[in-house]
This record gives structure tokens, sequence and C-alpha cells, in this order.
């Protein structure tokens, strides 16, 4: 049996339309039809001899098959451009104005943007590490090319990088009071964690008291290692000193993505984030 060749075209229109939630969103990112995408992605569908997305009449989810070839997509196209602006494309020049939720930062972004720099010598990065909502405010006014950032919940927007559990942290051999609130050490109001925290323990009738806000996710971490409070993360993101802790509600799963120019359509924007997604993948 030969073995066929997966068409570029074909995984750009599949991976657009896993990336934005339907096949209608995913065509106007291409600036095809709804009914041209379709026909690409059944087209793809009967070259790997796979269904790739459930439809209903609402909504289009991937199927584990699906979720299995997007990892491979991604990667395939981002060889793909890759080449093509080392090869073919003019170079890359201009000003790119990043915007980094503290959530967001994983352990390996000063590498990536280092290499990014590295690659592309000619283009002015400019990096702004702060809080998603108002990183995202400053975007939508202009101030910013691209935010990473959480998607709010009910949201779809953005182009999703990864996905990871919220969790509940605190200090090793830190124990919740008895008969007290639980003390938590959090970000201001306004923060998707904080708000999803504070839900889920009322929902549970769990009595708790915000006795630590720092604008910093440094300062929150600190005070959690301190053993002053609990709080909450990704889980990704534990900074030395932390630990999980068992028995308070559960938080779900933050969305994280990139806002912005998320179809990667410009010179700039689509070396770095393929540099991230490369980078998320191999870790």
């Amino acid at each position: 049996m030969r073995i066929p060749d997966l068409d570029l075209d074909l995984l750009r229109c599949f991976v657009q339309v896993a990336e934005r939630g339907g096949f209608t969103p995913g065509a106007l990112a291409l600036g095809l039809t709804q009914s041209a995408v379709s026909l690409k992605v059944k087209r793809l569908e009967d070259l790997v001899g796979r269904r790739v997305f459930e439809r209903t009449s609402r909504s289009v989810a991937l199927t584990r098959d699906g979720e299995t070839l997007l990892a491979y997509a991604r990667r395939m196209l981002a060889l793909n451009d890759e080449a093509v602006r080392r090869l073919v494309a003019p170079p890359v020049t201009g000003r790119l104005r990043l915007g980094v939720a503290d959530h967001f930062v994983p352990r390996n972004l000063a590498p990536i943007l280092a290499r990014f720099a590295r690659d592309f010598p000619d283009v002015r990065l400019e990096v702004e590490v702060g809080r998603s909502h108002e990183l995202r405010a400053a975007q939508e006014r202009g101030a910013l090319d691209l935010v990473l950032g959480k998607r709010r919940d009910g949201e779809t927007t953005g182009s999703i990088l990864w996905t990871e559990p919220i969790v509940w942290v605190a200090a090793p051999g830190w124990v919740a009071p008895e008969g007290r609130p639980l003390p938590l050490a959090m970000l201001p109001q306004g923060c998707m964690f904080r708000d999803r925290a504070l839900a889920a323990l009322a929902r549970a009738g769990m009595g708790f008291e915000v006795v630590y806000t720092s604008a910093s996710l440094l300062g929150v971490a600190a005070a959690a290692q301190a053993g002053l409070a609990a709080t909450v993360m990704g889980r990704s993101g534990l900074p030395p000193g932390l630990r999980e802790t068992d028995g308070l509600p559960p938080l779900g799963v933050a969305e994280m993505a990139v806002f912005g120019d998320a179809a990667g359509r410009t010179q700039l924007v689509a070396p770095l984030v393929a540099l991230i997604r490369d980078s998320l993948e191999q870790n």
C-alpha cells in the first residue's frame, strides 16, 4: 500500500477550523467560502481514512484522531512556513509589540524570545508582561500587536496554544486553618483565575478571605511560598516552593491563547507563534 502525502493546503484549512471552532470562522480567516473549506476537510478525511471532526448542527469538535492530526499538522505547517521564509520570502523586518500575561509565562519563554531575536535580527521585539485583561485592552486600542494570555470563560476569540488545569497550590506542609476562613493570596479583581477560585469556593459553601493581593504573580507566589495563604495557578507554571493542595473544589482548565493577529497572517507574528508552539509540543 502506498503511503499518501498529506496536502499542506488541506492541513491549513483543517488547523484553521480546529483553532477557530467552526467552518465559518475558519473560512473567514482563510478568505474562502464555507463550502470550499468543508470540501477541503472532507478531502483530508478521505486521504487519511479517518474522521477529524464530529459535526452537529450547532458545533464542531475534534475527534481523537483529529486531536492527533492537529499536533502533526501544526508542526508540518510551521516547518513549511519556516522554509519558505528562509528561502523564498524577503527578510523579515519591522517592530513587534508583544504582551505576555503573568500566568502564561512558561519557564522557556526567555529562550524562545532569544532564539527569535537570533533568527530574525532585523525585527525589533518589545515585550510587556502583565495581566491578561489589561494587555488585551492595550492590544485592542493599538498599543500592542499581539498578546499571549488566557481566554475568558465562554470566549471563542483568539487562537489556542495550549490548555492546562488550574490548580490550588501552597507551600509544602501548609494546612488550611480549622474553624477559620481559607486564607488566599490573589491577583487583583478582574483576574480570571481569581474569579473562578472564589466562585468555586462559594459554590462549595466554603468560607474564604483574601489576605494578600498583588498585581504581580511573583508577589502572589511569594506570599504562598511563605505559608501565608493558598493560591491558584496553571499546573505547568508552578515555581519552586509550591505544590498542589488537595481538599479544595476543582477549578477546571484554562485555555492559553494568542490574541491579535491570531491567524498568523503577518510575516512578524507567524515565526514567533511557530516557535512557541514547537516549544510547547516538545515539553
